[in-house]
């Protein structure tokens, strides 16, 4: 299911099934760009307070989500995480 249609699907979808499968595209998707923008935060040198306000979130909360799965290269950028 591609982007466009998982959209369509989770807006139009008159059988739930439909429209939860795409839901959970979507989500998926969601969660694929996020990790690499994070990733890309922190190799561009972003501390993990302005992810966190970018993202609408507390600190705390996108270090414990992303600190053990980004690539740890991009950790070291900035010394500590």
């Amino acid at each position: 299911m591609n982007i466009v249609e998982a959209s369509q699907d989770a807006v139009n979808a008159t059988d739930p099934r439909v429209g939860l499968r795409a839901v959970v595209s979507l989500r998926s998707l969601a969660d694929a760009l996020e990790m690499r923008h994070v990733e890309a935060a922190l190799a561009s040198g972003m501390s993990w307070q302005t992810i966190a306000d970018a993202l609408g979130v507390s600190r705390q909360a996108v270090h414990k989500k992303y600190a053990k799965r980004v690539d740890q290269r991009h950790l070291r950028v900035r010394g500590r995480a």
